[in-house]
């Protein structure tokens, strides 16, 4: 086999441990999998099932001094990586194989300039200096599509959006000129316009310099449109690898199936979405039989007692699949269904008579101090002048971009930050001339559950005296023990056992530390809740589980939500109706089937355009957005869409438009007066 003809990478019967003794965690087990030159090669799982671990074992950075490669190989172009000396491992790192890291303000520095940054990686491993190498940082600044890069160069990451700092990233990670760029969730905090322009500037430089790309990511829009092949991972293990096209047409592992029908949209509104019941297992010993059995629905006595081989699928060895249900020589028994049963049926949402909350020309703005006396130079209009009803026992989604003012909306509402204009009148009492005691005292009807569960819970305090706290603070629940059987009635409510109580925040997955916040915000018995990104950093299976958990609450309590989201599948799947919103002000708003399905204006399209899908649609072309959202200091004159709009006439540059009724819907756009 020559060079040009074998496998970029080989890693095989890959092991990697963390910590020591016979309760050392199992990483990686027995991993094997090889990467072809030019090729994108994806890598999804749950979290905690190994994909980092894999990754930071190429690059042989593992955490120490408890991480440690314990058995296999990793080849790269005939080079055993797992044998070289540190020395020789550093001439690869970011020379032959470069990364991109999940959250780009954590692996940036802080007290250095971008351009500094990644001249860095260009002194260390093309040995440039001064002019030359200034003038290779403007180069990659300009390939991975930063503006204005000679203001740029001398720009620190925190004067940077969080788009152009994953570019940034990007373009370090290019200065190496790496053969295999490692993408470790390279879009999981961007929007869906930013993350479009990251996937096809990646997309666009593989071409250009036909390197391989390895994609760590749970987001199967993204693989089915970056993808070349996939492997899932679970529990240390590879359980499924294909083509892509095989994958998203004929997946036969359990686990990967249920991925697919944990999926929100809107073909699923009448029902449950499909989960995995249980958690990932620990990977702190030894297991035998299949790992997935305990939470396979498909599972039998064979899956408990013996683990299952790689088994070939097809004649091409393009598919392989460890799973008892693959094996041409065992016969499952007639009780085991080969099929996914379908998923429970939700009930609908009930129709409540009247508005809960109704918001006019609400406006949030924020002064800007300069100099010594700290005058006011000018305001930060977050939000300005935005309306919108939420209906008893409906859903409201709130779209659009970071930085649009979507969060302030919401504090804004439950007068967490005081408004500078507007009404906000809940079950018919004006909230903004509530002070003191009285809003106080009202604070018991709405909640909000915030985007990161972890940081918005005391880490010092047990989960049980978290939840109870707000029934301490509203006088609700009688005794002490009377509170505390509530806690436990609230944490079986949503699916949690009551024995957990006594648990640290830092003890619970992900999911189950949403689950808690979901149990606080409904232990004051709200009827409003807003609920800000609540799914986003989770993996899809949890995210069904919590979507699932939300619309089974309303159904039965009767909760009005006000969902902050991105997401566009979850909005289709979760929400009645959607206000899209831009620089502080709502552009579209009305019934989630008509807005979805027939986007007005063309933001909504930009939007819709750029969420990744699992279904291939050769007619359905993504519209680019370029640059990045105005800064709402100083927003553009006329409509504020208008200098990324590509339809936008003589009149958008003149005058904002104002709003038009389509139906039963909103609108504010010079297109449709």
């Amino acid at each position: 086999m020559t060079a040009m003809t074998r496998p970029l990478l080989e890693i095989s019967n890959l092991k990697v441990r963390l910590g020591a003794g016979e309760r050392a965690i199992r990483a990686v087990d027995d991993v094997s999998f090889h990467i072809n030159r030019g090729e994108t090669f994806a890598l999804l799982g749950e979290s905690g099932c190994g994909k980092s671990m894999t990754a930071l074992s190429i690059l042989r950075l593992l955490p120490q001094p408890a991480g440690r490669i314990t058995g296999g190989r990793i080849v790269l172009d005939g080079t055993d990586l797992a044998a070289l000396p540190e020395g020789e491992m550093r001439g690869i790192r970011g020379r032959r194989i470069a990364m991109i890291f999940q959250e780009p303000m954590t692996s940036l520095n802080p007290v250095l300039s971008v351009g500094s940054q990644i001249g860095e990686t260009l002194q260390q491993h093309q040995g440039l200096k001064g002019r030359a190498q200034r003038d290779r940082v403007l180069e990659l600044l300009d390939a991975v599509g930063i503006p204005d890069v000679r203001q740029r160069i001398d720009a620190y990451p925190h004067q940077l959006s969080g788009g152009m700092k994953q570019r940034i990233m990007i373009a370090m990670a290019l200065a190496g000129e790496p053969d295999l760029l490692i993408a470790d969730e390279p879009t999981t905090a961007l929007d869906v316009t930013i993350q479009a322009q990251v996937l096809e500037l990646l997309q666009r430089l593989q071409q250009d310099t036909h390197m391989a790309i390895m994609l760590i990511t749970h987001d199967l829009g993204i693989v089915a449109g970056m993808a070349d092949r996939v492997a899932v991972m679970y529990a240390g293990q590879l359980v499924e690898e294909a083509t892509r096209d095989r994958f998203f047409g004929e997946a036969r592992h359990p686990y990967s199936r249920k991925l697919f029908d944990s999926l929100p949209d809107v073909s699923k509104r009448d029902v449950a979405l499909q989960t995995i019941p249980g958690t990932v297992p620990t990977l702190d010993h030894d297991f035998t039989g299949c790992r997935f059995a305990e939470r396979c629905e498909q599972a039998w006595a064979h899956c408990r007692s013996d683990t299952p081989a790689w088994y070939r699928i097809d004649q091409t060895a393009s598919h392989h699949a460890r799973c008892h249900l693959v094996n041409p020589d065992i016969m499952p028994p007639d009780t085991v269904d080969r099929t996914a049963g379908a998923p429970p049926r939700a009930h609908a949402a009930g129709e409540h008579a009247g508005d809960l909350l109704q918001v006019a020309d609400l406006k949030v703005h924020f002064p800007i101090h300069k100099g010594v006396f700290r005058r006011v130079a000018g305001h930060i209009y977050a939000v300005d002048g935005v309306s919108l009803e939420i209906p008893r026992g409906q859903t409201l989604a709130l779209v659009g971009e970071s930085g649009c003012g979507k969060t302030t909306v919401g504090k804004g509402i439950l007068q967490l930050l005081r408004p500078t204009a507007g009404s906000v009148q809940f079950d018919g009492v004006e909230l903004t001339r509530l002070r003191g005691e009285k809003l106080r005292r009202r604070r018991a009807d709405f909640q909000f559950i915030f985007q990161d569960p972890y940081s918005s819970m005391n880490p010092r305090m047990m989960v049980g005296d978290i939840v109870e706290e707000g029934m301490t603070a509203q006088g609700i629940g009688g005794s002490k023990a009377e509170r505390r059987a509530r806690v436990a009635e609230l944490f079986e409510h949503v699916g949690l056992s009551p024995a957990h109580v006594n648990r640290y925040p830092h003890e619970f997955s992900g999911g189950q530390r949403q689950r808690i916040c979901i149990a606080r915000s409904l232990a004051v018995n709200p009827r409003l809740v807003i609920c800000d990104e609540p799914t986003s950093a989770l993996d899809v299976s949890v995210q069904a589980q919590i979507l699932n958990l939300l619309k089974q609450l309303q159904n039965e309590l009767g909760l009005s939500y006000l969902f902050i989201t991105h997401n566009l599948s979850v909005v289709s799947y979760l929400a009645d109706r959607v206000a899209v919103m831009y620089l502080g002000r709502i552009v579209e708003e009305g019934p989630v089937g008509e807005v979805l399905e027939n986007p007005l204006h063309p933001y909504t399209r930009a939007l819709l355009s750029a969420v990744p899908r699992i279904e291939p649609d050769s007619q359905r072309a993504i519209i680019r957005l370029e640059g990045d959202l105005p800064s709402p200091s100083s927003p553009p004159a006329g409509c504020h869409f208008h200098p990324r709009c590509p339809d936008a006439m003589p009149q958008c540059r003149e005058r904002y438009p104002e709003p038009a009724r389509h139906g039963d819907r909103e609108l504010r756009c010079h297109l449709h007066p």
